[in-house]
């Protein structure tokens, strides 16, 4: 078999391997949340079952998950929004502009973005109940800016240094101030990579635990993950209720990504060729 021929079959097959690999676990999770007890466990597993949606009703009528649903969709909205407002005028200065310890500021939200969160719980949690945000979303909020805010940062200060300098010059001569160029001019054409900030924002705030986990314990303001995690009992672990509560998690930011993923490609790649 000539080269020219082998090659294609060679990509076929390894991209159909990376894509078992990548999708096994979670088709394996969302099999698991709707067979029976006995089915999760039997061997060899069962491939052919009349689904049951039992799992994920005693999930979010009788464990929390709905409330909980809704209340990581609250703040991963809440937190994208602030960080864009934050981090998008932050990553317009740090490109457009030349000013005394640019580079040092550029670093630090990037080594910013790049901090353990563990590092920073402790402290996060004396602040918390200093002032009395224990269990207030609030405080959650404002702790996810630690990682939104220096995402949003780095993807835009990209995409507004890909912008042609021509363009500024051009508003200044008919008049532009410079809130007039960043609005009118600046943001549109940033948009793939205002949007992409948004997006990856919203993901990392719906899938974050640590934060979630020790600043907002109450049962009443728990995120998904917590609520999830909660699940685990020391002697048995319901592995039904946590398949179908793993998959009621992946199952919006999967729908979510391949609904925007025109954008995500399009921020991703604009100005990676000049």
């Amino acid at each position: 078999m000539k080269a020219r021929t082998l090659a294609p079959i060679l990509t076929v097959v390894v991209g159909a391997l990376l894509v078992v690999v990548a999708l096994g676990p979670v088709y394996w999770m969302m099999a698991a949340s709707l067979k029976t007890d006995n089915q999760i466990f039997a061997i060899p597993p069962v491939w052919l079952f009349h689904p049951t949606f039992e799992h994920y009703r005693h999930v979010l009528a009788d464990l929390g998950m709905a409330s909980a649903l809704a209340h990581s969709a609250f703040v991963g909205i809440a937190t994208t929004a602030l960080a864009i407002v934050l981090g998008v005028p932050a990553g317009y200065a740090i490109a457009r502009f030349r000013f005394r310890g640019r580079r040092d500021v550029w670093f630090w939200f990037i080594s910013n973005y790049m901090m353990i969160p563990v590092i920073l719980v402790i402290p996060y949690f004396l602040i918390a109940r200093n002032l009395h945000l224990i269990n207030s979303p609030l405080m959650l909020i404002l702790a996810y800016q630690t990682f939104a805010v220096p995402l949003v940062v780095w993807l835009t200060a990209d995409q507004f240094g890909a912008i042609p300098k021509a363009l500024d010059e051009a508003a200044k001569i008919d008049g532009a101030g410079e809130l007039g160029i960043f609005f009118r001019i600046m943001v549109p054409l940033a948009v793939p990579g205002i949007a992409v900030a948004a997006i990856l924002s919203l993901i990392f705030s719906w899938n974050e635990l640590l934060y979630a986990m020790i600043l907002t314990p109450s049962d009443e303001t728990r995120t998904a993950p917590v609520t999830a995690l909660s699940f685990l009992g020391g002697y048995s672990i319901p592995w039904g209720d946590l398949m179908a509560a793993g998959s009621l998690i992946v199952l919006p930011v999967i729908v979510f990504a391949v609904l925007v993923s025109r954008y995500l490609v399009r921020g991703l790649t604009l100005g990676a060729v000049k």
